[in-house]
């Protein structure tokens, strides 16, 4: 038996009027048909998407076409900006002890160098979250990507120490806004796919930073640092051609009430994946005031937030802590060797400077490469215990590496423990980019990551404190701040109250959380999809 509505003029009768659904029956095939029956939560295989809804949203478009061709194309775009900011970051480490010997500078002022990037990307993260929420995630991601180039090319010609102090701090600025690429990304991924593809971006990353170290080795013995400055910036101009064909996130379009411009852009991506749209008509869900702070304090999402704040603070804190304390501890052989280190040790001069050596440049190499492994570990794990259990896994073992290093160890075992806590502590940096946008409604998306991203800076701004400063006074107290931080990151992660596995991305704040693609089987039978989209 075929189910059938009709549609359009025609004559038909007064039964048929009532009910507006027939019934044909096709003889000698009955016994040759079975019922097809999708357990509650199953989600509809793409051949029967929309059979005979009449409306369907952005989270049932996205899951229909699939991953595709244009997919691929936006993987590589992200990576692009991702690798830029990379090595924007990386060249950090490479420019403060060169201009520490050419300029002459005393160490705080180096110092200050590095904080006043970190300075500019913890003030603007929030700014361009809003602006992305505001005025849509490609807007935002074009501004920030284009102030960043242009400050990043100009701060190669600066003539003196406060000119490039100034001008790297408005590269920072502008590097806040980077991880808005991870928003939009996420918004055209289907849902088996997202994890996976925000995890792989983490590789660009990694290129990024070998990139950078091997671009200084060829360009700074010859060129000099502006031309590495220069060079450096151009991933970013490659992103900054590129991203106009970037299309505007149809859930942000779908959200301020341009359904013409969000269909487009979903029949886009249908064309250039070899893939049908959904039947039917997109809902447009209720259009809501977005970027707004105050709606990351909801009752609903308050604990989400502080918690995550705390994730992501002390992600950072423990990530570039162990960055910076790599060197010292290589430095010394092992944590004894600083332990037990004199306080009357030869006086220096803070002007005293020594150029970066080729064995320098291949420590840097081989602390980098250890990301791979922890990008392919967390790949693994996070569709098999959640996002929540991944972050927690990441912390806890970076904490036992760090209580381990108390021991007197050797060189090689300092090295396999040291490169054990990054790779771990890099995945669930990963897994937080992954979790986040999953957690936050499509209003706020962006505000929040930028938010938490904001957090982070915060933590990259302290722990040079503790990894440089009060490790000077004891090393086994530096080690023990940065083991219980990443302890109480792990029970903060457990606390989080929703955990974003195998759930679509939330549409609105006033829908019950993850009611969109949980599965078509609990909705029921007798509720009616064409409220899916207004329902308060």
């Amino acid at each position: 038996v075929v189910k059938f509505r009709r549609t359009g003029e025609s004559a038909r009768s007064e039964d048929d009027a009532a009910s507006g659904e027939h019934e044909v029956q096709i003889e000698g095939v009955r016994a040759g048909l079975e019922a097809v029956e999708l357990d509650d939560g199953a989600a509809v295989p793409k051949e029967f998407a929309n059979p005979t809804d009449d409306t369907f949203m952005v989270e049932d478009a996205v899951e229909a076409i699939g991953f595709g061709k244009f997919q691929w194309k936006l993987s590589v775009l992200t990576g692009l900006a991702w690798m830029a900011d990379a090595m924007e970051m990386m060249i950090l480490s490479i420019l403060a002890p060169q201009l520490h010997c050419e300029w002459r500078l005393p160490s705080w002022q180096v110092a200050l160098l590095t904080s006043v990037v970190f300075v500019g990307m913890m003030s603007s993260s929030t700014l361009w979250g809003n602006i992305s929420d505001q005025y849509g995630r490609k807007t935002g991601l074009k501004i920030s990507v284009l102030w960043t180039l242009y400050y990043g090319i100009l701060s190669a010609f600066a003539p003196v120490y406060s000119w490039i102090l100034v001008l790297r701090g408005l590269v920072g600025f502008g590097i806040g806004g980077v991880p808005q690429s991870v928003t939009l990304y996420a918004e055209f991924l289907p849902m088996k796919a997202r994890a996976k593809c925000i995890l792989l971006i983490e590789v660009f990353w990694a290129i990024g930073t070998v990139f950078e170290v091997v671009l200084a080795v060829f360009v700074m013995p010859s060129l000099g640092w502006r031309w590495l400055l220069i060079l450096s910036a151009v991933p970013l101009l490659l992103f900054a051609v590129l991203c106009f064909w970037l299309p505007e996130s149809a859930r942000y379009d779908v959200l301020s009430g341009n359904q013409e411009k969000a269909i487009a852009t979903l029949k886009r991506i249908a064309t250039e994946n070899g893939a049908p749209m959904p039947l039917g008509k997109l809902i447009i869900s209720r259009q809501e005031d977005r970027g707004k702070m105050r709606d990351l304090f909801t009752p609903h999402f308050r604990w989400t937030t502080l918690l995550l704040w705390f994730i992501w603070f002390s992600n950072a804190f423990s990530y570039y802590g162990l960055v910076l304390l790599t060197t010292e501890l290589f430095q010394a052989g092992d944590v004894c060797s600083i332990s037990s280190r004199k306080k009357a040790v030869e006086a220096k001069c803070s002007l005293a400077c020594e150029y970066l050596s080729e064995e320098d440049y291949m420590d840097l190499l081989w602390t980098t490469l250890s990301e791979f492994p922890g990008v392919l570990v967390t790949l693994w794990i996070i569709d098999r215990l959640g996002r929540k259990k991944t972050m927690a896994l990441c912390f806890v073992v970076f904490s036992f590496c760090s209580l381990l290093l108390f021991i007197c160890v050797g060189r090689n075992m300092l090295t396999l423990l040291l490169f054990i806590a990054r790779a771990f502590i890099s995945g669930g940096f990963q897994a937080a980019y992954v979790y986040t946008p999953e957690v936050y409604p499509t209003a706020t998306r962006a505000l929040g990551l930028g938010s938490c991203s904001g957090m982070a800076r915060v933590g990259a701004l302290i722990t040079p404190f503790i990894a440089q400063v009060m490790l000077e006074s004891s090393v086994y107290l530096t080690l023990a701040v940065y083991s219980g931080c990443c302890l109480l990151a792990a029970l903060a992660s457990c606390f989080l109250p929703i955990e974003t596995k195998g759930r679509g991305l939330q549409e609105s704040s006033h829908r019950e959380w993850g009611q969109e693609m949980v599965g078509r089987g609990v909705h029921g039978t007798g509720v009616a999809r064409s409220n899916s989209g207004s329902q308060e």
